[in-house]
């Protein structure tokens, strides 16, 4: 009897063991959007603030996933943050509520699709999706094997109550469809597969961003129909021109991660998209066709070109240098300063405002950088902004006798009204 009681207890142990041995297999999280409503209802219990971040500390923060708690570093977030936003904000966060929860039952279909992409790219590293309620500053990223989605802002649309926020959701909300979460998200997926090198061409970015659209297309076996892809369709001749004048400048002004200001944001995605759809049709092989487009080297730049060359999306020939020279000339300039300070060495330090001037008139962005010098030699006080014309930009200075100063006018959002950056323009002088 005893030998047979011995006998059971190592067949048990050994399956324990086994079972704690065997690797997680699991690919999609979503547990910490319960976890961050059970926070939620919580802290409608309490008007004690201190309590309420405890709470969210407690029930959302300390029981994370790995992947809330990767996000929580790569946007700063903190339980006080979520406190906050969930006063600020409340008719938002009621409204996005029944959005987030409805993630768990896409699940399967993000499951199907990544078992698509592996059946597509066999190579394919192992990745892990976190689906999180983040604090509005992202709808997703990815870190190493990890895809992290900030789902209060990747499951909202046309119908979540935006009125509260900043412009830049409101456009993305304005939109999104949530036909498409789970394209998002294998999307964002996709990204895990790439390559990690720095894009600076416009051209490797959209390839980079649309071939991510692509692929999940492929996976998923559904059309895009996100709103720049409908847009695209309808204009892809007029999208076509216009990017063949941009897409070796490294300004993403007009194409990419622009949801605030443009009616038609991140049509960059749509080009992308369309280039790398033209490459996998010219090829025989499309599982290899598939290989090339995860594997292009986006900071590399004559992979990049040779790529657009082989997809055959453009016909004519291609002069790199050609487009740069004529996408130069459509930039914007400064023509002046008022008073005329640049380079000199006797600026008075009493001087407090300086004008900008520019060669054509503005849009309203509007961007300063440090200069070599840094913040200790950084002259600004303040802006007061555009002329009624806008073909100057008026700011205010605060200046110190016998020192110097520094910093630059960026065509980060400095751009004309046709949407072309301002060539960055460098202001340094020595006051006396």
């Amino acid at each position: 009897m005893k030998a047979i009681n011995l006998f059971l207890f190592f067949i048990l142990c050994t399956a324990l063991c086994s079972r704690a041995q065997q690797p997680d297999h699991k690919k999609v999280y979503t547990s910490d959007i319960d976890h961050f409503w059970q926070a939620y209802d919580s802290i409608a219990t309490t008007t004690d603030t201190l309590k309420q971040v405890a709470m969210m500390q407690r029930i959302y923060v300390d029981q994370g996933t790995p992947g809330l708690k990767a996000f929580m570093k790569a946007r700063d977030y903190n339980a006080e943050l979520w406190v906050k936003l969930i006063h600020r904000y409340p008719r938002f966060w009621k409204s996005i509520r029944s959005n987030t929860l409805s993630v768990k039952g896409q699940v399967p279909a993000i499951n199907k699709s990544i078992d698509n992409l592996i059946k597509l790219y066999p190579q394919a590293k192992p990745a892990k999706m976190y689906f999180t309620v983040g604090g509005l500053r992202s709808g997703g990223t990815t870190t190493d094997d990890m895809v992290l989605i900030g789902t209060e802002i990747a499951t909202a649309d046309e119908h979540t109550d935006a009125s509260e926020l900043n412009d830049w959701l409101k456009n993305v909300f304005k939109n999104q469809r949530g036909a498409n979460l789970v394209a998002l998200n294998v999307h964002e997926y996709v990204h895990t597969q790439q390559k990690m090198s720095d894009a600076e061409l416009l051209l490797a970015q959209t390839i980079k961003e649309g071939s991510a659209d692509f692929i999940a297309e492929l996976a998923t076996k559904i059309p895009n129909n996100s709103a720049y892809m409908a847009y695209g369709r309808a204009h892809e001749q007029e999208l076509k021109d216009q990017f063949r004048i941009e897409m070796f400048s490294t300004s993403t002004r007009n194409w990419l991660y622009n949801g605030s200001d443009n009616p038609h944001p991140d049509l960059g995605y749509f080009m992308g998209y369309v280039i790398c759809k033209a490459y996998y049709q010219h090829q025989t092989d499309k599982k290899k066709a598939v290989k090339d487009i995860l594997e292009l080297n986006y900071g590399d730049e004559k992979q990049v070109e040779d790529f657009l060359e082989r997809s055959q999306y453009y016909q004519q020939p291609i002069n790199k240098q050609e487009l740069i020279d004529n996408f130069e000339k459509l930039q914007p300039v400064v023509i002046s300063l008022s008073p005329d300070i640049n380079n000199k060495k006797d600026v008075s330090a009493s001087l407090t405002e300086l004008t900008v001037n520019f060669s054509e008139p503005m849009a309203k962005g509007y961007s300063i950088s440090l200069g070599e010098g840094g913040k200790e030699h950084f002259p600004l006080s303040g802006v007061i902004g555009f002329s009624e014309d806008k073909r100057s930009f008026k700011v205010k200075m605060a200046l110190q006798p016998g020192k110097i100063y520094d910093f630059i006018i960026t065509g980060r959002s400095f751009s004309s009204q046709a949407g072309y950056p301002l060539k960055s323009y460098t202001i340094h002088f020595e006051t006396r």
